[in-house]
This record gives C-alpha cells, structure tokens and sequence, in this order.
C-alpha cells in the first residue's frame, strides 16, 4: 500500500523545468481557445442535438446543455489553476496526481488520458473526414461511400431508412452496404481518409513539429472567422418556428438537456491544454487562471450562438450528421452564391482547423506515454528520443497506427461518449487531489488557491460525476473494461519497474 500511494516531490518536480516564460495571459487564452475550438462544436453537437442510437437529443434546449457543460468545466478549471501554479511544469493531470495521489492514481489518470488523447482524435480524424469529403463534393469530386463512412454507422444508417428516416444524408452512408465490395461475403467499409490524415500528422510528429505562440495565433483568428461567418450568414436563414416546433424548445425534457450536455461536453475539451504551458507562462499565479477562465467564457459564448443558429436555420432532428454547420447551412434554402460560398468557407477552415487539432492532440499522447516511461510506468523504449529528429518517434508511431485504425472503423458518437467519459474522471481526481492536498500538506506555498474550497472542488466533482451519468451505460462498459486493462498493465510491469519504487527500496 506505501508504494501505490507514493508521491513524488512536489519541488523537485517544480525545480525541473526548464522552459522559458514567455506566454502572457492572452496567448495563454489563445492557446486554450484553440485547443477547445476543434471537431466537438463541428461534430458532435449534431449528435447532441439530434440524437444517437444510444441517446435522446436535446433540440434546441442544446442551448442549456452548452451552459450546463460549461459551469461543470469551470468548476474543474480552477482546479487544474491551482495546481498549474503550484506545479509549473509539463506533465498536466498525470502529474498532479503523481504529486497528491500517488502512484497508483496517478498511473490510473495517465492510461485513463490514453482515452481523451487517441480515442479523442479518432473522433476529430473522423468528423475530418466528413468536412473534407464534402469539400471535395463541391469540387465535383466524389469518393466511394464504402471508403468514407464505417459499417456501423452504414448498418445504422440503413435501419433508419427503413423506418422512414430517409435523409439525403443518411442515404448516403447506408450506400456503402450496397456500394462495398466483399470477401467471403463480408462487406469491406472503412473511413480511408481518416486513416490518411491520421498517417500524414504521424509522419509529420516524427520529423519534428514547432509549435509557437503565433502560429497559435493565427489558426485560433482562422477558427474564429469560420464560426463568425457561419454566424453572419445563417442568422439571416433563421426560422423561430423551428425553435419551438417539432416537439418544442425541449422535446426530449431535461433528460435529453443532461445527456447533450454530456456529449457536447467533447467540444470543450482542450482547455486542460493551457495547464500544460503553466512552465512556459510568464506568471503562472495571475496568467494561468485568466487563461483557462477567459477561454472557457469566449468558447461558451460561440457555442451557444452557433447552437442557435444550428436549430434555427433547419428542424433539429435534421442535423445530426458529422459536419452539422454543412448541414444547416445545405437546409437553410434554396441554394444560392452567399450559401455556396458560405459552405465552401465553412469546409475548407474546418478541415484546417480540425488538422491543427489533431496535431496538437497527436502530439499530446505520445509525450504522456514519454512521461510514464520516464517515471519507470512503461518501458525504456516508449522514452527513446530519435536520433536525427529528436522526437518519441516510437510511441508516435503506435499512437498513429491505433488512432488510425480505430478511425477507419469506429464510429463517431462511440468515440466521442468514449472520450467524454474518460476526461471527466481525470477531471474528478484532479478535483479530489486539491482537497487531498490541502489536508496532507496545508502549509505548502499556492501562488493561487481555488476559491471556497473544498466547496468548489467537491462541486467539481458532483458537476462531472452528474455528466457522466447521464452517457450511455455501453460506454460505462468500455471505460471499465478500458480502466480494467490499465490495472493489470500495472501491475504486470509498472509497480516493479517504478523509479519511486527502486528509490524507496533501503
């Protein structure tokens, strides 16, 4: 029990960064808006809104969802605050769990970010692939149905067609079941772009990749002019009716509002990301705060406006596809110059947008894998640094051979309650790990404190543990058999080959 709850030195950690404060608080809230702003506001608020085969949708009561959503990471971000400033280096909620938690914790909260990391990015290299197949449709150019969609979505597809569900959208993807050629009988679909845009980023992670503060920047002003246009041009296609019609403002009651918000709650993730720059920020007790709040509040802002327009530009129930703002913008009516530009300015900065996403989140997973295997969690090799290029070539590599596959075979909706679910734990245990460390160590120097706690943190906690109820009980299934895996890894290697363990050894 002593080695599972280890902890490691809060100050020697401190002590070992070594990168330079540069970010002010503004490039800190650009670097959380643009981490936020990805394939969770382009995809699956389609889902939210209109439902899954595993969830009801919210309508246009997705509106209170965003806000729901929203207040619950609000909870969870003064938290990562306060950590971030006491803990100024990389490393995120592993690390802060390492710190209070112990080892054990810790180890759980690293595997458990495997799922907001690479199953995350199966769900933006899928909801990608939508935007990207739609923007080579507007060129005149067309893939088969069967190397664009996965067989589940196509089986689903196809059922509800046959129960009068019969969407030019739907049509489409359940034309793979036909479309497909087949071996020994078995039809052959999966999502071929996906996996080439998952393949692309791997290559380029490997050869190395810089990211700066301006770069940053400028994709941030690009997603926000994408969201700004769909904005301008479909509030002038807004219908009220469609508002209150079709079951009303909520049709599916505050059951359908929980569950959106649970789902939706994919478009906010990335807001964890500007703690990880807490060893790049120039004042990490003022800056880092105003960074993760300021961005919560722009992004909320958008989200509400776009869900808005979303359920007022066409019926609800007709824009739950992967690319939504397409959708409602093809709805909208008939189809003329400012329409067709629109979506073709809508196409073209989602797929940029979504790619710099899955960068950075691609990026991501391979440095956790890095961290761990430093620590003694994993193998030396997932710490080996390329020679030439001097990037964790080896675990980049297995992080895009699964991410890819599971893209070209998973579908949307499962990757995106998968992931939800996942980063909503990591959330509660950083949450628990303020108030855990507040007790073991109340003396300890906090260039910011969460305010009201414990009150704040425990609400934190009740905030996502209420999400997560409300996800289908499918996806409860996989995250523990997910959770269950990660235990025995551990305890197969990572608690004999712990270098806090070999350091507490007499």
């Amino acid at each position: 029990m002593s080695q599972l709850f280890a902890r490691v030195n809060v100050d020697a950690q401190s002590a070992s960064g070594s990168l330079h404060r540069v970010l002010g608080k503004w490039d800190l809230t650009a670097l959380g808006v643009g981490a936020i702003i990805g394939a969770g506001i382009f995809a699956s608020t389609g889902s939210a809104i209109a439902g899954g085969a595993d969830h009801v949708g919210a309508g246009p009561g997705i509106v209170i969802s965003f806000i729901l959503t929203a207040v619950a990471c609000g909870f969870a971000a003064l938290c990562y605050a306060e950590f971030a400033a006491m803990v100024p280096v990389a490393g995120s909620a592993y690390t802060y769990a390492y710190a209070a938690l112990g080892e054990l914790v810790a180890w759980i909260i690293g595997w458990d970010l495997v799922i907001e990391y690479a199953i995350g990015n199966v769900a933006v290299a899928v909801s990608w692939s939508g935007y990207f197949c739609e923007l080579l449709r507007m060129f005149g150019l067309h893939l088969p149905s069967w190397l664009t969609t996965d067989y589940r979505s196509a089986v689903k597809a196809a059922h509800a067609i046959a129960t009068g569900e019969a969407t030019p959208a739907l049509q489409a993807v359940a034309a793979a079941l036909q479309d497909a050629p087949r071996i020994a009988g078995i039809p052959i679909i999966f999502n071929f772009p996906a996996v080439a845009i998952v393949a692309l980023i791997t290559w380029v992670l490997v050869r190395g990749i810089k990211e700066s503060a301006r770069s940053n920047m400028v994709m941030v002003i690009l997603k926000l002019a994408i969201i700004v246009a769909f904005l301008i041009v479909g509030a002038f296609y807004v219908k009220p009716e469609n508002w209150s019609a079709h079951g009303g403002f909520a049709p599916n009651g505050f059951k359908g509002i929980g569950t959106a918000a649970a789902v939706i709650f994919f478009a906010y993730i990335g807001f964890d990301a500007v703690s990880t720059a807490s060893e790049e920020a120039k004042n990490p007790k003022r800056d880092m705060p105003f960074g993760i709040i300021a961005s919560l509040i722009i992004c909320t802002v958008l989200y509400i406006l776009v869900a808005l327009v979303l359920t007022g530009v066409a019926p609800w129930q007709q824009v739950g596809t992967a690319e939504p703002m397409l959708t409602a913008l093809q709805l909208a009516g008939s189809q003329g110059f400012i329409l067709s530009a629109a979506q073709l300015f809508v196409a073209i900065g989602a797929v940029i947008a979504m790619s710099s996403v899955l960068l950075v989140f691609q990026l991501g997973q391979p440095r956790i894998f890095f961290s761990m295997a430093r620590d003694g969690l994993l193998p030396p090799w997932a710490a080996k640094i390329h020679p030439k290029y001097k990037t964790p070539h080896i675990t980049t590599i297995i992080t895009g051979v699964v991410v890819g596959v599971f893209s070209a075979f998973m579908n949307i909706d499962e990757a995106v309650e998968l992931t939800n679910i996942g980063t909503l734990f990591a959330f509660v245990l950083v949450a628990i790990g303020v108030i855990v460390l507040r007790w073991i160590e109340p003396n300890r120097p906090r260039p910011f404190r969460v305010p009201g706690s414990p009150i704040t943190p425990l609400l934190a906690v009740g905030s996502c543990i209420f999400l997560m109820t409300q996800l289908p009980w499918v996806t409860w299934v996989r995250f523990f058999v997910w959770l269950a895996v990660g235990i025995v890894l551990y305890f197969s290697y990572g608690y004999w080959r712990s270098k806090l363990r070999v350091q507490r050894k007499p």
